[in-house]
């Protein structure tokens, strides 16, 4: 993360401390670097060049409006999971013709809009939203471009709820039935056949997962062909992951990603699409909060912050690590051992147990690092905690994209009936 940097002592994102943004906008909030978002995405453009490829950013990592401007300047396709995503995507400048519909629950309104958008392909997860989109499809004198989402049971490692490409789990058709499925859909006068689609997991550390999905997915291709079936393109899904704890080892970079890619793929006529979320917006922000008290206990000491489970859902959701910094550089060797929590009345409210920091005080500013993906979207309101604003940086100016509401703004969509 090396655009959240130390410089005379504050920790700033690119050229502004935090320091300045926790008090013009308050805490928590969300900072995102413009320049990381820019140079992560660049990474897979750069590794990808000569293919061909469609790089369709994954909206769900973070669906800011902002943010997906930035990636739709640089040339970026999206991959929606909703009609809300598909939404945003298109009112950020993002083609259609660069964006593809995933998703194991699709409404038939969904299929609807995304069709009259002109969207590029759907990934179909079943034979039920098979004949759902041929219906639609129908109905309006079209045809679907689709992918079958495939299953190859390939355990892709990390934590079991977001691996998504074993038999048990809900996401895609069985390898071994895709065939059937495949047969089914040529018959079907709304739905064109143009690809493959796999997708086994989030923050998978090893390329080799991804190559035995690809090497089975492949072989389907070729299967498919000598079935007498037009495929065209490969999706290979999301789930390269990024460095949490900063102690790790490196991770597959994107060009290692590609070079392995490529290098089952060559002559095989196939266009590529990737669907990287985390990988570019990930390292690319963090969670900035205050310490709102420092308590001392008889078995643990305790950080309780302004931040809280509703706003950062991940390690109460996974025991997802996040690196956390003191946003005020520290200047003695004095640490202490801490857990991290937040105010919310659950014990689950924790971003970290025994986590060694310098020395901290009330009022001090602590930034959780790789909250750039999954943070912000994720977040809810409760306890009636007002959603977390966000922030992007570019040098040494930064604006705010999302406001935090106020309590009258929660209130107000709500309404008491007549008959209490």
């Amino acid at each position: 993360m090396q655009n959240f940097h130390y410089t005379n002592g504050q920790l700033c994102a690119e050229n502004v401390p935090l320091s300045r943004i926790a008090k013009a906008v308050g805490t928590p909030v969300y900072v995102y670097s413009a320049t990381a978002l820019a140079e992560n995405y660049q990474a897979f453009a750069n590794a990808c060049e000569g293919m061909g490829a469609l790089i369709a950013y994954s909206v769900k990592a973070n669906s800011n409006l902002a943010v997906l401007s930035l990636l739709a300047s640089l040339g970026a396709g999206a991959d929606v999971v909703s009609g809300g995503e598909l939404e945003r995507a298109l009112r950020a400048g993002i083609a259609p013709q660069k964006i593809v519909f995933s998703g194991v629950g699709k409404s038939r309104d969904e299929m609807h809009k995304a069709l009259k958008a002109g969207i590029y392909q759907f990934n179909i997860e079943s034979s039920p939203e098979l004949i759902a989109l041929n219906d639609v499809a129908c109905a309006l004198n079209t045809r679907a471009a689709i992918a079958l989402r495939i299953n190859p049971d390939v355990s892709a490692g990390g934590h079991e709820k977001i691996s998504t490409g074993k038999a048990e789990n809900k996401f895609g058709v069985n390898i071994d039935q895709a065939r059937d499925v495949y047969k089914q859909a040529d018959s079907m006068a709304g739905i064109e056949v143009t690809g493959v689609d796999i997708h086994i997991g989030s923050q998978i550390d090893s390329l080799a997962p991804f190559e035995t999905a690809l090497l089975k997915g492949l072989d389907l291709v070729r299967d498919l062909r000598r079935d007498g079936h037009n495929i065209l393109t490969f999706d290979m899904g999301g789930g390269l992951g990024i460095v949490y704890n900063q102690d790790e080892d490196t991770l597959p970079s994107a060009a290692d990603y590609m070079d392995m890619v490529s290098r089952h793929t060559k002559g095989l006529d196939l266009k590529m699409i990737f669907e990287p979320g985390r990988a570019i917006a990930g390292n690319a922000g963090v969670l900035l909060s205050c310490v709102r008290y420092v308590k001392h206990g008889t078995a643990r000491n305790f950080l309780i912050l302004d931040a809280a489970m509703n706003d950062l859902v991940r390690p109460a959701l996974y025991g997802a690590y996040h690196a956390i910094m003191p946003v005020k550089e520290p200047m003695s060797d004095q640490t202490e051992t801490y857990d991290i929590v937040g105010p919310v009345c659950e014990t689950g409210d924790t971003f970290a147990t025994h986590r060694r920091l310098s020395v901290m005080q009330s009022g001090d500013l602590v930034a959780m690092l790789s909250a750039g993906a999954y943070g912000a979207v994720q977040a809810g309101q409760y306890n009636t905690r007002p959603l977390v604003p966000e922030v992007l940086v570019k040098d040494d100016q930064f604006s705010v994209i999302r406001t935090r509401p106020d309590l009258e703004d929660i209130l107000k969509q709500e309404s008491v009936p007549d008959w209490i």
